[in-house]
């Protein structure tokens, strides 16, 4: 997550979301991700041996910087005074850290940006849990609580879309020539149980898979229509699911990429493009689960394919941030800023309804409209 001062009436901006640094972090870092969900120590164990396969440090670190550089350059080229910090749910440096540190510099409205672009208790609450928990820290200590919001979801704003399918376009040119007219699109997120999708984002929407797969689906049709728009080609797309992690018994969303692969070679497709939708940069997920155990699997099954790349600090996604931070500072001076969203969904929230992205377990969270501390 990016924790960051605004422009008035903001005057920070946070990052939030991290991993760990070296071998003897994985197994405490994943403890962490994973506290209270009962996961077996072999889960644990299987999982932290994809991270040893990179030295035990977690790519998604090195890219944190190289977004809070991307942003630091862009505000400072467009005019923005706004300093960002970053802090992290499961892996030093905390949020709570970010936040005493923030305070401590004197600042006392806050904007945060969860590297993560959909609807879904993991996805946005946790985080808005995990804000609500540092200022309760902050409170204990006797520290002056700043006010913190989160910046309003974008995996529907143009330049999280357009830097998605740029990617896209760029992946079929990988491909040989002689299957480049018939590939297929994967469009691939992070699983999660089918009862926290259907309560995903605001309740008058739960049940069926919730606004976390109507969300990714409308980005998916966008994607697909810029591409075919390019290429002159309708090509079949579906979204499929990555990365569980849970027992057995509990349905989770599928079908998995492999099983996909699997199929679509059984079918008779010519090749496929794997667009990672569900992900902001490439993390573990993206290097093991795609790079790794799935173009594994393809190149077995003797299916030709490629993953297409992840916005990352791409020039049009970080302008895309900072477009939603002047919204919101727009927004809260009372004026009407242009609020820009493709597809057929519209732009989201700025204040996370009572209810959106239900707990299992109800905690305090911040920056939503039960907030403790508004």
């Amino acid at each position: 997550m990016a924790v960051a001062a605004l422009p008035a009436p903001r005057d920070g901006v946070a990052q939030v979301v991290g991993g760990p640094e070296g071998p003897d972090d994985v197994i405490p870092f994943l403890e962490n991700v994973t506290a209270g969900r009962g996961i077996p120590r072999e889960r644990l164990e299987e999982v932290g041996a994809h991270y040893r396969l990179f030295g035990g440090v977690s790519p998604i670190n090195e890219q944190n910087r190289t977004l809070l550089a991307a942003l630091r350059a862009d505000f400072a080229e467009h005019g923005l005074d706004l300093p960002v910090y970053w802090g992290n749910r499961n892996w030093a440096p905390y949020v709570t850290d970010t936040l005493r540190e923030l305070v401590r510099d004197g600042r006392r409205r806050v904007l945060t940006l969860a590297t993560s672009a959909y609807a879904s208790y993991s996805g946005c609450r946790q985080y808005r849990e995990d804000l609500a928990g540092a200022l309760a820290t902050l409170e204990e200590e006797g520290l002056p609580l700043p006010r913190v919001d989160k910046l309003r979801l974008y995996y529907n704003h143009p330049g999280f879309l357009r830097t998605m399918g740029e990617g896209v376009l760029a992946a079929l040119d990988e491909l040989p020539e002689g299957v480049r007219a018939g590939a297929h699109l994967a469009f691939t997120t992070h699983s999660i149980p089918d009862a926290a999708a259907d309560l995903s984002g605001p309740p008058a929407g739960h049940g069926a898979g919730g606004a976390y797969v109507a969300q990714h689906l409308d980005a998916a049709r966008v994607i697909a229509e810029a591409v075919r728009a390019e290429t002159g080609v309708e090509r079949p797309w579906e979204l499929v699911y990555q990365s569980r992690s849970g027992a057995p018994h509990i349905p989770w969303l599928e079908p998995d990429i492999v099983d996909h692969l699997t199929a679509l070679h059984a079918k008779g497709a010519p090749a496929v493009v794997m667009v990672p939708i569900g992900f902001v940069s490439d993390h573990m997920e993206v290097l093991y689960d795609l790079d790794t155990e799935a173009l594994t699997a393809a190149e077995e099954l003797g299916l030709p394919a490629v993953r297409s790349a992840t916005v990352g600090a791409h020039p049009g996604f970080v302008a895309a941030i900072r477009d939603l931070v002047l919204e919101r500072a727009a927004t809260e001076r009372g004026e009407s800023p242009t609020r820009c969203a493709l597809g057929t969904l519209g732009p989201s929230h700025d204040v996370c309804p009572v209810g959106c992205c239900a707990a299992r377990v109800a905690r305090p969270a911040a920056a939503g409209a039960d907030s403790p501390y508004a």
